[in-house]
């Protein structure tokens, strides 16, 4: 991640210097994650009307000089609370990614991208509650002077849960798993097998990513 310094609030979050102690000890957990090589993190400025302190991370997968895929994760707090969230605290990501077009076009794409997500949660040990989220899959053609490019389909998945274990920085290293699934990378590790409580998400083939750099 990059070297931001400063009070461990600020680190790319909402400059806030009054942050609760429980908050520094969350924001200081998620800075200390080092994910896998192909993910690079980047701090970034975190929205300010969502709550009244968060704290976010940009971040992309690369393989060979490619970039393969991207995300925001963002963690909120209100020490008040919020109905929707059942606690004081919630994560936002999004991730996009590019993907092959025979399997952009698969049926139970959204299905899958979401148990993506719940999969690598579960991987991870990250505990969690109320989630929810979108999956999109946006194809783009091109034309006149880009018509040389080929069409191209990217998934993005957008997502919030409140994490319900006080371990954040299993649930950034989920997220950037995730991200690498999403990017047609596989998981960092197998997922555990279910307890009676917990779905069996296990043994999702990621999709594979178009291996090239990405358009913006």
């Amino acid at each position: 991640m990059a070297s931001v310094g400063g009070n461990p609030a600020q680190r790319g979050g909402t400059g806030k210097e009054s942050a609760p102690d429980g908050f520094r000890s969350a924001v200081e957990a998620l800075v200390a994650v080092r994910p896998r090589p192909e993910v690079v993190f980047a701090a970034t400025p975190a929205p300010r009307r969502l709550a009244p302190y968060s704290w976010a991370v940009t971040a992309t997968v690369e393989v060979d000089g490619e970039e393969l895929a991207d995300g925001r994760f963002v963690l909120l707090h209100d020490p008040a609370g919020q109905e929707a969230w059942h606690g004081e605290y919630r994560v936002v990501t999004m991730v996009r990614a590019e993907l092959e077009p025979e399997i952009a076009g698969d049926q139970m794409l959204g299905e899958v991208g979401w148990s993506w997500l719940l999969d690598a949660l579960q991987t991870h040990g990250a505990g969690y509650a109320e989630p929810g989220g979108t999956v999109t899959r946006c194809a783009s053609h091109y034309f006149g002077a880009l018509a040389d490019r080929g069409a191209s389909t990217e998934i993005e998945l957008r997502a919030s849960w409140t994490p319900a274990d006080g371990r954040f920085e299993r649930h950034l290293t989920a997220w950037a798993d995730l991200l690498c699934v999403c990017a047609g990378l596989p998981p960092t590790a197998p997922a555990p097998l279910p307890s009676a409580d917990a779905p069996s998400l296990g043994g999702v083939v990621p999709m594979p990513a178009r291996r090239r750099p990405r358009s913006h």
